[in-house]
């Protein structure tokens, strides 16, 4: 299995890109995301891979990030999701807000990526609850908040009270920017029992 290429990037041509590593040419397809962070052709790179081999092909998928290279391969173990379909959804949505997406199980979003239909996208969702998404310390959902504020906290009270996530990131949302930890759980808390 090749887990990284590491060489001079010799070309880019979305989805696309050729390393030269010791004298041979790898081509891997990127996602759109890991595309736009690559630097100037003739540069070094370095990405990590992922190697799909098929009864008439063995492709090459390279990623910039650990968490884009998980997301893929979480999302082809989906049945009926091929490499195609992973790269669309992961060049359509960054890590975060696929995360969001999967917590809120909001097909809405995926839907608008190219090639995902409604069913599609309720499978990938449902599929996905659980696997994606809940490691992140900050969940993409608190982006009125910064990290060094109050949020994860009060999402993690308002989880261990039970509440859903889809419940626990609307009533953060309700929350002011600057409250402590306690004020935030009760300014939430006021929020949930209003709706």
């Amino acid at each position: 299995m090749i887990g990284r290429i590491a060489g001079t990037l010799l070309d880019k041509t979305p989805p696309q890109v050729l390393i030269d590593c010791g004298g041979v040419g790898y081509e891997l397809d990127v996602p759109m995301s890991t595309l736009y962070n690559l630097p100037a052709v003739g540069e070094r790179v370095m990405l990590l891979a992922h190697l799909v081999v098929r009864e008439d092909a063995q492709l090459l998928y390279g990623f910039g990030t650990q968490a884009e290279r998980a997301a893929f391969r979480e999302l082809i173990k989906i049945s009926g999701v091929g490499p195609r379909i992973a790269l669309a959804v992961l060049s359509g949505l960054s890590i975060g807000d696929l995360a969001q997406a999967i917590t809120l199980q909001d097909a809405a979003r995926m839907i608008q990526i190219p090639g995902i239909g409604k069913k599609t996208a309720e499978r990938l969702l449902l599929e996905l609850k659980g696997k994606l998404g809940a490691d992140l310390a900050v969940p993409a959902g608190l982006s009125s908040m910064d990290a060094g504020d109050a949020g994860p906290d009060i999402l993690k009270a308002l989880q261990a009270l039970g509440y859903s996530d889809k419940e626990a990131l609307f009533a953060i949302k309700q929350v002011s920017a600057n409250s402590s930890v306690s004020d935030g759980i009760r300014q939430a808390l006021k929020a949930l029992s209003k709706s």
